[in-house]
């Protein structure tokens, strides 16, 4: 090689009778002090020197950060191969479970069955709502001409068309709390309980049981943002559970409950207020205590009570949502090589 050296600008060269065969190309890497080559040998064993000849050459010098000799060699592949040891023993401590796919494919068909049917509703509802509305323009105008009111027909049939499947999806969903429970997802238990408690109790109690309320224009807006919340919410576990990440997906999951979630409970707050006055009416689901208590528990009082658990439901569960949101969406640590 030429180079500038102490005798300046000169070609130096040397040459090594190594000990034992070689591969016969190096490795070569030029820095801008130094030409590094490494040297493979054919066999990897101990060698006893470096060259045939016993006396080391003057210009080699050993680079004793780097140098082993045969005990240190012998200690630093026992110390590797006791750490893949103690890495087996682990591995074979953590119990493997044998129904691990049983589970994936349950989770899998539950995302499944529950994104075909809220999508099933959000269609219905959408194509309702678009051929109707604009079909009863007519309606709408003679109504107004001869005195009458006229509701669309998206508003006023909602949940007799719906009904059958928001109560299957709605139903189903009390898996989710059982899932959680028995420790088969690692979603928090109490915010999957206040969230589908909360929507059976406005469906079966409040809209199932008064007919004076299935008509009214705010049961749409209850379904439709439950249902467009949980097309994005069931396809994102649906593909978590094979292992997916679809980042637009992802962020529509994160991103959308914001408007939907506050919305959506304001549309279940007054559905509550506008059946206060029915229950009161008809007295339905009240309480009488018999003697000596001689009280009667009022169920428009208890709606009344639960308006509050209501909100303080939406708030913890928009806690939960947003911290789920900032570990997902959030900047995330660069990992150190």
């Amino acid at each position: 090689a030429q180079g500038h050296g102490a005798k300046g600008d000169n070609i130096y060269e040397f040459e090594i009778e190594f000990l034992e065969p070689v591969e016969p190309k190096p490795v070569c890497r030029v820095t801008q002090r130094q030409l590094n080559i490494t040297v493979q040998k054919k066999e990897s064993n101990w060698w006893e020197r470096l060259t045939k000849q016993e006396k080391r050459p003057l210009f080699l010098a050993p680079d004793f950060d780097r140098w082993l000799d045969e005990s240190d060699a012998e200690m630093e592949l026992k110390e590797k191969e006791e750490e893949k040891i103690n890495k087996m023993k682990i591995e074979s401590r953590v119990p493997k479970d044998p129904f691990k796919h049983l589970k994936k494919g349950y989770l899998i068909m539950y995302n499944l069955v529950q994104f075909l049917g809220f999508s099933w509703i959000f269609v219905n509802m959408t194509v309702r709502l678009f051929i109707l509305g604009k079909g009863n323009m007519e309606i709408h105008l003679f109504s107004k001409m001869v005195g009458f009111p006229c509701l669309t027909d998206s508003f006023y049939d909602t949940f007799h068309t719906i009904s059958d499947m928001m109560y299957f999806c709605q139903t189903l969903a009390l898996m989710e709390i059982m899932n959680s429970l028995i420790g088969l997802v690692r979603s928090p238990l109490i915010p999957a309980i206040v969230q589908v408690f909360g929507r059976n109790f406005v469906l079966f109690v409040i809209l199932g049981s008064l007919e004076e309320m299935q008509s009214k224009p705010v049961v749409f807006f209850i379904f439709y943002f439950w249902s467009i919340t949980e097309l994005f919410r069931y396809p994102y576990y649906m593909l978590s559970c094979i292992g997916i990440e679809w980042k637009p997906l992802t962020w529509l999951r994160y991103t959308v409950w914001i408007p939907l979630y506050p919305l959506g409970g304001l549309a279940e707050a007054v559905c509550i207020v506008q059946s206060i006055p029915i229950f009161s009416e008809t007295g339905k689901f009240s309480l009488g205590l018999p003697n000596p208590l001689n009280v009667t528990i009022q169920f428009p009082f208890v709606l009344q009570i639960y308006l509050i658990a209501l909100f303080l439901g939406i708030f913890v569960n928009f806690r939960h949502l947003y911290k789920q949101r900032k570990q997902h969406l959030g900047p995330k640590k660069r990992k150190m090589k």
